[in-house]
């Protein structure tokens, strides 16, 4: 752990962090640090978790907001079209609060994004169902995924420009990656949730209202998050622009007016973020979709496998965070790049392989109504330990991305539009190109499967739509490898 320096200093600092004059990132002790990625990363993951739970449930909440007489696939489609929403518009939340958080501060801005977000998702686990009020249903509940979006496009860069803005140059890769678990975690924590949920209710009343209880939930973890985020003081970095006069009056025409700095940022985004993005959405959240909802798992088993792949890569953010700070942020995410491009197709036919066949569990029949009620379909014997394994290696490609890049756009961009210079293409990259994987993906599948029999479409029907993150990460790569510089051990101080 880096230590204190200058134990006077840092003394001086802990007592008042917002003294600007007195803040050095590279004597800064442990304890603060530690502290300010406890804090952050808390509230980060409480937002994740609430922007994956709608996902993560949309084979369930797809009935509930267009009704139970419309087709399985179509009301799939309209609840990940409907999740897809908040991603459109995490990029104008970036824009938004990013320019709060170079304007007014990183810890308000992150305060404001955390109860937009936990507020909206509580709200959700309110909303009646299509049947009872019709197609307000869908659309209220757009209204409050749009929300969401707004909120997280905010988060992420707040998060992880104030623990960047305390940690040494040298280290800073490794307490950055600590910010980068908090979406795996997130994930993790709303299928935990999910999971107990279901199987403590029982499979018919979760269906029926049980489904709310994640969301609810929501409320009492923000709460929490908020106390805790509470106790932060201002970035020291961002205290002393401000002291200083040096911060940005109008961060979004320096960012994107500027030409130096507007190219950064689409070298940012065509060279690294679209690329990250496709490759983590893929990796997990379609991962888990597909076996839930292609091929057929008992949740238990999808879910055991995503979170022991998930739980068992975690430390490896931190350990290519941490070898970044040694050999450069460019090789690792580069490589990681590639290897999710070339072998994403090959690891999901595997997958699919040792899934194992599909079992007739309730055959079709006819409701008293006349529709007709397609047969239930379930794998019984996956083979758990090669599928996990397989997920581990997809997984393992997103901490090759995932683990260094917060260091590398926090490094990329100057203090006084850091918050917003990052956050636009992050958020674009990630909540555009890759929030959008399972419903592009899906909807590539569902095409396929219509059409005649005997057609490459046809017989590759459940992973066709994989080209889609695969095209997105190869043009990333090419880009990334020509543009892409190298920025470690950036001095903060003098930016």
């Amino acid at each position: 752990m880096e230590q204190s320096l200058n134990p006077t200093a840092a003394a001086a600092f802990r007592a008042n962090p917002d003294a600007p004059a007195e803040h050095d990132n590279n004597q800064v002790d442990s304890k603060t640090i530690w502290q300010v990625i406890t804090a952050s990363s808390v509230g980060t993951v409480i937002e994740w978790y609430d922007f994956y739970i709608f996902g993560s449930l949309a084979a369930i909440i797809g009935p509930v907001l267009f009704g139970h007489a419309g087709k399985i696939e179509d009301t799939l489609l309209g609840a990940l079209a409907v999740f897809g929403a908040g991603f459109v518009v995490r990029p104008f939340g970036a824009m938004f609060f990013g320019r709060l958080g170079d304007m007014i501060g990183r810890k308000y801005t992150f305060l404001v994004t955390l109860l937009i977000m936990g507020g909206a998702t509580f709200v959700t686990g309110l909303i009646p169902s299509y049947d009872s009020i019709g197609v307000a249903a869908p659309i209220i509940v757009v209204l409050l995924r749009l929300l969401q979006g707004l909120a997280l496009g905010g988060e992420y860069g707040g998060a992880a420009t104030y623990v960047a803005e305390y940690a040494p140059d040298k280290k800073r890769g490794y307490y950055t990656s600590f910010i980068q678990i908090t979406a795996t975690g997130g994930l993790i924590l709303s299928i935990l949730i999910i999971v107990i949920t279901r199987k403590t209710m029982g499979e018919a009343a979760f269906k029926e209202w049980g489904w709310r209880i994640p969301f609810l939930l929501s409320g009492f973890l923000v709460i929490a998050s908020y106390y805790i985020r509470k106790k932060l003081h201002e970035s020291p970095l961002f205290a002393k622009a401000k002291a200083t006069g040096t911060t940005s009056k109008s961060p979004l025409r320096d960012s994107f007016a500027n030409p130096v700095n507007r190219r950064l940022v689409l070298i940012a985004l065509f060279g690294v973020t679209m690329g990250q993005g496709v490759i983590f959405y893929t990796s997990q959240f379609h991962a888990y979709s597909f076996m839930n909802n292609t091929l057929k798992l008992d949740i238990i088993d999808s879910s055991t496998i995503l979170v022991v792949a998930m739980v068992l890569a975690t430390p490896l953010f931190v350990y290519f965070g941490s070898l970044s700070d040694r050999i450069g942020r460019k090789r690792i995410i580069m490589t990681g790049m590639i290897c999710g491009a070339l072998f994403t197709i090959p690891l999901f036919y595997g997958i699919k392989a040792y899934a194992g066949p599909l079992t007739e569990i309730t055959p079709a029949t006819v409701d008293a109504a006349g529709k007709a009620i397609p047969a239930v379909m379930k794998a019984l014997a996956p083979n758990v330990f090669m599928m996990t394994v397989l997920t581990f290696i997809l997984v393992l490609f997103v901490t090759m991305v995932y683990g260094p890049i917060a260091a590398y756009l926090v490094e990329l961009f100057p203090t006084s539009v850091r918050y917003t210079s990052l956050s636009v293409p992050y958020h674009i990259g990630n909540g555009v190109f890759g929030g959008f994987v399972p419903l592009i993906a899906t909807s590539i599948g569902v095409w396929a499967a219509a059409q005649p029999a005997g057609t490459f479409a046809k017989e590759h029907s459940s992973l066709l739509g994989l080209v889609y993150p695969v095209v997105i990460a190869l043009i990333c790569f090419f880009v990334g490898m020509a543009l892409m510089k190298d920025t470690r051990n950036v001095k903060l101080m003098d930016s």
